[in-house]
């Protein structure tokens, strides 16, 4: 017996939306300590002087064609002890995510929220790691609310108000 196609329906079905992940990678990744080894002195002598962390966070999203969109999310840690940088820590990365069948804002959501929420945890296991491995203490990333972060970005543009999101701790 034959299927019966209708207006790009199979089986009753309407082409539903689809979301997929295809890859994530580490697109660019640096580490430095400038002032390295006597940072480490520094930190030792005077533990009175607090660590100052800053982390700004950026993404972007280019259009592949054919649904498939790379969506890449760029963190870049600097940990100053008092006015010298102990260290700075920088990671892009990014994901290939197929994406159809969406409205316009949905679209919009995903680029800018969804995605980067599934690619944190892999960006901040790098700087985590980068951090452990150039000699300094263990560092670990707060979780980051991305839908905030969009919200508020959509707000601005709104607004005509355009400014790049940074996080102090």
């Amino acid at each position: 017996m034959a299927e019966v196609v209708n207006n790009g329906q199979v089986n009753g079905q309407g082409s539903q939306p689809q979301l997929m992940l295809q890859k994530i990678y580490v697109k660019d990744v640096s580490f430095e300590a400038p002032n390295a080894p006597q940072i480490f002195q520094a930190m030792g002598e005077n533990e009175q002087l607090q660590p100052q962390i800053q982390l700004n966070v950026g993404q972007k999203a280019t259009d592949l064609g054919n649904d498939l969109y790379e969506v890449a999310l760029s963190l870049t840690l600097t940990c100053t002890l008092g006015d010298r940088t102990a260290y700075l820590a920088e990671v892009e990365q990014a994901g290939l995510f197929g994406i159809a069948g969406f409205s316009e804002e949905e679209h919009a959501g995903i680029i800018g929220s969804y995605c980067p929420n599934l690619l944190f945890p892999y960006a901040r296991q790098v700087i985590s790691s980068l951090v452990l491995e150039g000699g300094f203490p263990p560092f670990l990333l707060q979780p980051i609310n991305f839908d905030a972060l969009y919200g508020e970005q959509q707000r601005r543009l709104q607004g005509g108000d355009e400014a790049p999101a940074t996080l102090n701790s």
